[in-house]
């Protein structure tokens, strides 16, 4: 967590030194910025991994100027995962087309991410996972190129491995509320239902979190030393 950090920290400091920032690299070149559409237009997409992720608001969040949404695709999803049972109207993508929507990355106006969260399937059109599935895709997402920018892409792979147990987290207790809604209204396909769009929400820092993971790494060799 800590080296994934480091990373993302890097990744900042290298864009701010240029007048930069994380943000500003998702959206230059395309003009106006319009809520609901996607930053690049065709997505980001890695052929390898078969990681893929845009940038894109629409929702009327305090402090957000707009979020990232990852996904893996199928060609790249571990073995053995398998889609929840359904029945509803709403068709989902499958086999070869199938596709898991993994975390979103909330971000402020400065180009900073403050939160991470989870949404409903309505909400990216994707194919449902239950959590355990989705966590195992969560250390599968790379992007291992400079389209649309290399320093951007090399941080939000790297807040999959700062972030990774928060994320995991999130997707449980995505489920959580996924079933507890369900419950809650019978008759209604909860994967559909505009009512429920996200599941959790958490705060990040990414400055402060790593500080963090330093202040405990010092810690722990400190001990080791004194154990000698």
């Amino acid at each position: 967590m800590l080296a994934a950090g480091e990373e993302a920290l890097e990744c900042q400091r290298v864009l701010a030194k240029g007048g930069l920032n994380l943000v500003g690299e998702v959206l230059k070149g395309h003009g106006t910025f319009y809520e609901y559409e996607h930053y690049p237009p065709n997505d980001v997409f890695d052929g390898e991994t078969f990681s893929q992720y845009y940038y894109h608001a629409h929702r009327g969040v305090a402090g957000e100027h707009g979020h990232f949404h990852t996904f893996l695709r199928s060609g790249g999803m571990p073995l053995g995962v398998a889609p929840v049972a359904h029945e509803g109207e709403e068709p989902w993508p499958s086999g070869s087309e199938a596709i898991a929507h993994l975390i979103a990355v909330s971000m402020d106006a400065y180009g900073r991410a403050i939160g991470l969260f989870a949404v409903n399937r309505w909400v990216t059109g994707d194919t449902w996972y239950p959590a355990p599935d989705v966590i195992r895709m969560l250390d599968r997402f790379a992007i291992d190129h400079a389209y649309p920018s290399w320093p951007l892409n090399r941080w939000l792979t790297a807040m999959f491995r700062l972030y990774r147990p928060h994320m995991e987290a999130l997707l449980r207790h995505r489920d959580q509320v996924v079933a507890c809604w369900a419950a809650e209204h019978p008759g209604q396909d909860v994967y559909e239902d505009r009512r429920l769009e996200v599941t959790g929400w958490l705060p990040v820092d990414v400055e402060q979190d790593v500080a963090r993971l330093r202040a405990l790494a010092g810690g722990v060799r400190r001990r080791a030393g004194a154990g000698r």
